[in-house]
């Protein structure tokens, strides 16, 4: 019991010892980057789950890439810094879409610690342009 005691009495002082870690939040330009070679289409409100390939968080943004090569990029609703501090994210979907207002939410895989979450906003689709 007195070892349990010292283990939780050293935790707290080990991880304030620690410098907290700071990072960048959304940045258009890195959003335009990766999009680059692409137009941006009429956004929409919701997007089917079947067909998503990858998806990744970049800048406070997720990416969907779908079929036909198309990305869609959602911003939240208000942006979503929650993203730019966790590695990995979930999304709360009760059907086989995914739409405004779905709740997104950051965390780190191992530990599932959270860092945050937001409500999903509008998927504007990119589609490469022709050539």
């Amino acid at each position: 019991m007195k070892l349990l005691a010292l283990v939780l009495a050293a935790f707290p002082a080990a991880s304030a010892a620690q410098p907290p870690v700071e990072r960048a939040g959304p940045t258009p330009s890195a959003i335009a980057h990766a999009m680059r070679g692409r137009t941006a289409g009429t956004p929409v409100a919701c997007i089917s789950r079947f067909g998503l390939r990858n998806t990744r968080a970049i800048a406070g943004a997720l990416l969907f890439e779908g079929p036909g090569g198309i990305v869609y990029v959602n911003q939240g609703v208000a942006g979503c810094r929650a993203l730019a501090f966790g590695p990995a994210f979930r999304t709360a979907s009760p059907t086989g879409r995914l739409c405004r207002g779905d709740i997104v939410t950051a965390f780190e895989p191992v530990s599932g610690a959270e860092y945050g979450g937001c409500a999903l906003g509008e998927f504007v689709p990119y589609r490469r342009r022709p050539r």
